[in-house]
């Protein structure tokens, strides 16, 4: 009896004693298991972390966009809309719109001086004439109008209000012509029915007058 017991004492005692080694090696798994999965953690923290900087960086991007799209639609639309102002604004008080310019007709006559000084206290000059077009509007008014053309200081050229030289003109028969000796420096459109109706005449002459405003889109 006394040794039966002691044998399941030595047993008891045995198991014991290899306890802690078994839970030694359940330690030592486990804690393997971990550092695996602290790494494995650590790396999808990692990717996680990269693919929110890309995606900020990328929604960075598009909102940049945006700002600048929207401020160039904004700035369109503002333009566009002080463009129409001003077209309104040039129709009220009687222009004419041939692209890319707006016409004024004056109604009163003045001498050629000073109807380029109404046209520029209009922000325009007397106009100038580019195209074959342009020739025939502003021939239609049926009136003796002035355009901006004068004589330049050889006597033998001539040359537009804006500085540049003549090189596709609309003279009448026989013009220019100083017509009976008179000093003729500037440069009226009659209404004929002809294309070529420009003729030379003293500047000191009274006549109607064509403003020219150019307009940039």
């Amino acid at each position: 009896m006394a040794r039966f017991i002691h044998k399941e004492q030595s047993e008891i005692t045995m198991d014991y004693v290899n306890l802690p080694e078994a839970r030694s090696d359940s330690q030592q798994d486990g804690g393997g298991t971990s550092a695996v999965s602290g790494r494995k953690l650590y790396k999808l923290v990692a990717v996680s972390f990269g693919l929110l900087c890309i995606l900020q960086a990328a929604l960075n991007i598009s909102l940049r966009l945006a700002l600048v799209t929207e401020a160039r639609c904004t700035n369109l639309t503002d333009g566009l809309e002080r463009e129409l102002i001003h077209f309104d604004r040039y129709f009220q008080e009687g222009w004419f719109y041939l692209r890319p310019s707006f016409y004024y007709i004056s109604s009163s006559k003045k001498s050629w001086q000073e109807s380029r000084d109404d046209c520029l206290q209009r922000g325009a000059d007397l106009v100038v004439i580019n195209s074959k077009e342009e020739q025939d509007f502003t021939r239609q008014f049926h009136k003796l109008t002035w355009i901006g053309l004068l004589e330049g200081e050889t006597n033998v050229t001539w040359k537009w209000v804006d500085g540049t030289p003549l090189t596709k003109s609309y003279w009448g028969p026989g013009e220019p012509n100083d017509f009976e000796g008179k000093i003729e420096e500037c440069v009226e459109i009659k209404f004929h029915e002809m294309e070529n109706t420009w003729n030379d005449a003293s500047c000191g002459d009274q006549n109607f007058w064509i403003c020219e405003k150019m307009i940039a889109l």
